[in-house]
């Protein structure tokens, strides 16, 4: 049975000061995915938006903390329930190189994830993608409004595409293949997992 997925939204901060940052994953995909089908984003007083058939991809304008109320807004204004929308962010807990999908659970620490659920529940689909913990002597805080390093450009291009592909399987195929198919993997080359392991 096909997951019904009516709202895609890609977790990120707004304005050039924090494009291409760790933080904002969820905005790398959702850019992949209208690139593929040939759609612009359009701004909205509280984000940029495009559609595809009966799927809407939203970037949120409010900074992270407040993503849940771009996602409430938008799921009331659809008529969207809960376990129709997913959720694309950013996970400090895998290294770069996974992705995970996930029904429910807690945020983890993510903020986005955290106002979001404190919305509409937890009830909704989350695509996250690991971004690795930060290296020894840097706040979290730093971290993730960093930017990807330039010998991770190769590696994060495979990611963005692969978890693009991932989102194409869900809305064909349903969550349990995407699961299956996705969620054991690691994009990682044996050189990057020893470069990493040596930061």
């Amino acid at each position: 049975m096909t997951t019904p997925v009516k709202l895609i939204i890609g977790l990120g901060n707004p304005g050039l000061r924090y494009r291409g940052t760790r933080h904002n994953a969820g905005f790398l995909v959702l850019d992949e995915l209208a690139r593929r089908k040939g759609l612009n984003f359009r701004k909205r007083p509280q984000a940029q938006e495009s559609q595809f058939q009966q799927v809407k991809l939203i970037k949120p304008l409010t900074f992270m903390n407040l993503s849940g109320q771009v996602v409430q807004a938008y799921a009331s204004k659809n008529k969207t329930r809960t376990e129709e929308i997913l959720i694309i962010h950013d996970d400090l807990d895998m290294p770069l190189g996974r992705l995970r999908f996930k029904s429910g659970g807690g945020a983890g620490g993510q903020k986005g994830v955290a106002d979001t659920m404190a919305r509409i529940g937890p009830d909704f689909l989350r695509l996250k993608i690991g971004i690795g913990r930060p290296p020894e002597g840097w706040l979290v805080e730093r971290w993730v409004l960093s930017r990807f390093k330039v010998d991770e450009a190769e590696l994060l291009k495979r990611v963005i595409s692969t978890a693009a592909d991932s989102v194409e399987l869900l809305l064909s195929n349903g969550l349990e293949p995407a699961m299956n198919f996705y969620n054991g993997l690691d994009l990682r080359y044996p050189s990057e997992e020893a470069q990493e392991s040596g930061n």
